[in-house]
């Protein structure tokens, strides 16, 4: 079996008997996945590089010094709530970090392009952006979480559930109940998603 091939498990074993590019290939196999965690949570690129690399530095450490980590085939699942704590201390320590939750450079429905725009296009994607947005900020943390992570971060709700700590079927329900929310508000405003 390639290298790269092989199991998180596995290349963490390796990685602590002093294989570096083991480490190397489990943050190549995961980067998108985390970066797209923690871009979806503070939505600001350079605290997200910050806060990738400061979760790198703890697993680092953790990994080397042998303590905390118990491998259960769960290598994403615990960087991910390394980063998460890491998140939330942010948020702690630095109340203003709400406020940089809706910039320029974060777009909620992203997806919503046209190859050639026109300036009408882009005037009505323009609108429909800062709506969903406004709706998404209103709806419930738990919702609005769970909705982020699985359209952001590409995420299965699996590792949702593992990160947050709840169960498959609440994971899916918060899900549902997010679009429900968002399918009601968008109706009783009239707004218009263009296709």
């Amino acid at each position: 079996m390639a290298k790269t091939q092989l199991p998180d498990a596995i290349l963490v074993n390796k990685y602590i008997a002093g294989d570096e590019n083991s480490l190397a290939l489990l943050v190549e196999r995961h980067q998108s996945k985390i970066y797209g965690y923690i871009y979806s949570k503070v939505a600001d690129r350079d605290l997200t590089e910050d806060i990738f690399q400061e979760t790198f530095f703890k697993v680092i450490h953790t990994l080397k010094s042998k303590r905390y980590y118990n491998e259960e085939g769960k290598f994403l699942s615990w960087v991910l709530r390394i980063a998460n704590n890491l998140i939330v201390d942010k948020f702690r320590n630095d109340k203003k970090m709400y406020m940089k939750r809706d910039t320029e450079d974060f777009s909620v429905f992203a997806m919503i392009t046209d190859s050639s725009p026109n300036i009408e296009k882009e005037l009505i994607k323009n609108q429909v952006d800062m709506d969903l947005k406004k709706i998404i900020q209103e709806l419930p943390q738990d919702q609005r979480e769970v909705l982020m992570m699985r359209y952001y971060s590409d995420m299965s709700f699996k590792e949702i559930a593992d990160i947050t700590g709840v169960s498959v079927n609440t994971t899916l329900g918060r899900m549902r109940y997010a679009l429900t929310n968002l399918r009601k508000v968008i109706e009783k405003n009239q707004i218009y998603l263009p296709s």
